[in-house]
């Protein structure tokens, strides 16, 4: 179920390619969540934001641009309609530069039909007067017509003043959209169709030709009263077989997903296993302190003697990371999709590591009883006590002396001693440790009278024999 059906007031982009649709989506949603070049047709999906206007929150679609030259038009159409349908009010962007086209003329026949509640915004009216930019569009014969450039803030104040009239919801009282979780993997291992299959429509464009996904596109979710953001990536290839610009940036973008995320879906293709990329993005992953959950797709289509011989080979690839849980599923058919949220939920659950120094300090206590911390050049280090730090990746800070020479083959222990003890299947866990200096260092110690006499009476014996 999409968050637009809990009651948020929600605002379409709407236009041909090339407008500055994306452009207006980052201005409005004060950040660069939309992958923005030159190029028509790269928005092929549609994206979600929360756009903060005074004190109101509105949610914000870009889609994709219409009568798009591409293979995907039909496709591309098909998502910007399901947008206009599902929101509250249109803003219709045209390019003032350009003037009036036919296939401005054509959408606005279009949205006319369907009835639908919008404005017409003129983008790109930079060093022209704002007011003979839009004269040729009155011809349409909507009520509002204004005039913006979303790439320099021109107009924006008065456009964000016209939508803040709208019934927005209180931003005091509105959350975001719920647990951060990025599908990601290599082109074609069906990231959208999971998308699709979680959300329960079609609600991301899916072909079997790779690299359809091109954006990081945020897909809210509501299931049994939780909310989700599921964030749809672009496919990661190799880095020597990327050689496109927008590749480039949405291989970026898919870095940033994982950044903001609390869980990752590392999707692989069963019939092909864990290959080196998948492994690069794991430890991004890991490095990046998102929880992980490999899912291997396309399980149905497995005989049993291929299910049992990729079994053994995950189980061999995930060597280094014995720790993310594996989850076999087939998104295209729904098999297995249903317990995700399950999953989701305890990774989730368990990386806001709700622990108390007590517990921590204790686990700590027992692991270097179980197995002290090899002494370095003869001196032995000694862990004291340990606290949380963070969350999200789970954090702690470990109090001791001579923490510096800890192997680590320790460290490595150490962690999964406090994995093992707060389940925290699937989450990279961070250590980080503490010296404590010694209070007595370059202090002299000073001997009292008796300690004197004593000495000096062994002096004297000493001498003697």
């Amino acid at each position: 179920m999409s968050l637009m059906q809990e009651g948020r007031f929600s605002v379409a982009l709407v236009g041909r390619p090339n407008v500055g649709k994306s452009t207006l989506f980052n201005r409005l949603c004060g950040g660069r969540d939309a992958l923005v070049h030159d190029r028509p047709g790269l928005t092929r999906d549609r994206q979600y934001g929360q756009a903060i206007i005074g004190e109101k929150r509105f949610t914000l679609i870009d889609t994709g641009g219409l009568h798009d030259a591409s293979d995907m038009a039909q496709l591309m159409t098909e998502q910007v309609y399901r947008a206009v349908d599902e929101a509250d009010f249109v803003l219709f962007l045209v390019d003032g530069q350009s003037g009036v086209t036919q296939a401005d003329e054509v959408i606005a026949e279009q949205l006319r039909r369907r009835g639908t509640d919008l404005a017409v915004v003129v983008n790109k009216v930079d060093g022209h007067d704002g007011n003979s930019a839009i004269v040729d569009f009155l011809g349409f014969g909507f009520d509002r017509v204004m005039a913006v450039s979303a790439a320099h803030g021109r107009g924006i104040n008065e456009l964000k003043a016209y939508l803040s009239e709208f019934s927005g919801e209180d931003r005091a009282r509105v959350d975001d959209y719920g647990i951060p979780v990025a599908v990601i993997g290599r082109p074609n291992v069906g990231k959208s169709t999971l998308i699709n299959a979680l959300v329960g429509e079609q609600r991301q464009i899916v072909s079997g030709t790779p690299g359809t996904t091109r954006d990081a596109i945020t897909v809210p979710v509501r299931r049994d009263g939780i909310d989700y953001s599921f964030i749809d990536t672009a496919g990661v290839r190799r880095k020597g077989r990327v050689v496109d610009v927008i590749e480039k940036f949405s291989i970026v973008k898919t870095l940033s997903a994982m950044d903001r995320s609390h869980v990752a879906l590392l999707m692989v293709d069963a019939r092909e296993g864990i290959v080196d990329q998948d492994l690069h993005l794991l430890e991004y992953a890991a490095d990046a302190g998102t929880g992980v959950v490999l899912l291997a797709n396309k399980w149905d289509g497995l005989t049993q003697e291929q299910k049992l011989a990729a079994k053994a080979e995950i189980k061999r690839r995930l060597r280094i990371a014995p720790w993310i849980p594996v989850h076999f599923l087939s998104a295209l058919h729904g098999t297995g999709v249903g317990e995700l949220y399950v999953v989701i939920q305890r990774v989730n659950r368990a990386g806001a590591f709700d622990v108390k120094t007590q517990e921590l300090t204790r686990i700590l206590e027992k692991a270097v009883l179980d197995h002290s911390p090899p002494s370095t050049r003869g001196r032995a280090i000694k862990l004291r006590y340990a606290h949380k730090v963070g969350g999200h990746p789970p954090s702690i800070l470990i109090h001791g002396n001579r923490t510096e020479a800890l192997q680590p083959s320790y460290v490595r222990y150490l962690e999964n001693r406090f994995r093992d003890a707060f389940d925290l299947a699937g989450l990279p866990v961070r250590l980080r440790f503490r010296t404590s200096d010694n209070p007595f260092k370059g202090r002299r110690n000073e001997l009292n009278r008796r300690q004197l006499k004593r000495r000096d009476r062994l002096i004297r014996h000493s001498r003697k024999r």
